[in-house]
């Protein structure tokens, strides 16, 4: 079958959580002998941070990981769309796209396109940004991939979508898996973005205070992060490791005694129930 994606970035995970199941769905895609184009915006949020903070060598890292996975640019204003979904079986657009994006492929679609089309909703702004999400024009997809049956339902209780379906997100197990420790770096590592505040005291209260209390050894990756909530990691003597390239999470779990999980609020209180990435990474990690 020939699947067409449209996702935010499959190149940057720069603040962008949703790359690392797009990576683990390309590469399952293209080893079950599928026909796959990946589109993504020429000048993505998450890519133009990701080269700003880290230069053009993280790209180049990201191809050096994953050598069969390949994204296409487009400009929203001059993309051909019948040339990008000529042929396809299966079109799949995520939910960080562009309004005007989703509903022009909605009308390609109902203008003629013989594919299935579908929503890919991996974000909690359903529930905590309604108007942005309703203002999506899902008139002619074929229905909601949504990796929550909360998050499901609310599309079918407010009419947004015809149909809706729960598609949850999963580890990658060709790049989480447990390895072995080649050094032994600390006690605790976090992995995780600030997150706009959606998580703040329970930073402080489950990582933070603890590691200071305890005197353990930590580190904390992840971006984002304002100037007061350095300032708290230093005294507490975490240390901070900026970015982290997601294929390397596995590498860096190995060479600590423990992490921990912290939800980002949204998740725990409008969205029970949903299982987010990280604790997949998490149970396919070893610890020593």
């Amino acid at each position: 079958m020939r699947f067409v994606v449209f996702t935010h970035s499959l190149i940057s995970d720069w603040n962008h959580g949703n790359a690392h199941f797009l990576r683990g769905i390309a590469s399952e895609l293209l080893n079950k002998g599928h026909e796959l184009r990946i589109f993504e915006p020429r000048d993505g949020w998450s890519l133009r941070n990701l080269i700003e903070s880290e230069g053009d060598g993280a790209v180049t890292a990201f191809t050096t990981a994953y050598p069969e996975l390949k994204s296409e640019f487009y400009d929203l204003k001059s993309i051909n769309l019948n040339a990008a979904l000529r042929g396809a079986d299966v079109v799949l657009v995520h939910e960080w796209n562009p309004h005007e994006l989703v509903w022009r492929i909605g009308e390609h679609r109902a203008n003629g396109g013989k594919y299935r089309l579908y929503f890919h909703d991996t974000h909690h702004r359903s529930v905590t940004d309604s108007g942005s999400m309703a203002a999506y024009n899902l008139q002619h997809y074929d229905g909601v991939l949504a990796y929550g049956s909360v998050i499901r339902d609310w599309y079918l209780e407010n009419g947004w979508a015809k149909a809706a379906w729960t598609w949850h997100e999963a580890a990658d197990i060709r790049t989480f898996y447990p390895r072995k420790a080649d050094a032994n770096e600390g006690d605790v590592v976090w992995i995780g973005n600030w997150g706009d505040d959606e998580r703040a005291e329970e930073i402080e209260e489950f990582l933070i205070r603890p590691v200071a209390e305890l005197g353990l050894r930590a580190r904390v990756y992840g971006v984002r992060y304002p100037a007061h909530a350095l300032k708290a990691l230093s005294d507490a003597g975490i240390e901070y490791g900026g970015w982290l390239p997601n294929y390397r999470v596995p590498e860096i779990f190995a060479r600590f005694r423990v992490t921990i999980h912290i939800p980002r609020r949204p998740y725990v209180r409008a969205l029970p129930g949903i299982p987010t990435i990280r604790p997949f990474r998490l149970w396919l990690a070893q610890f020593r």
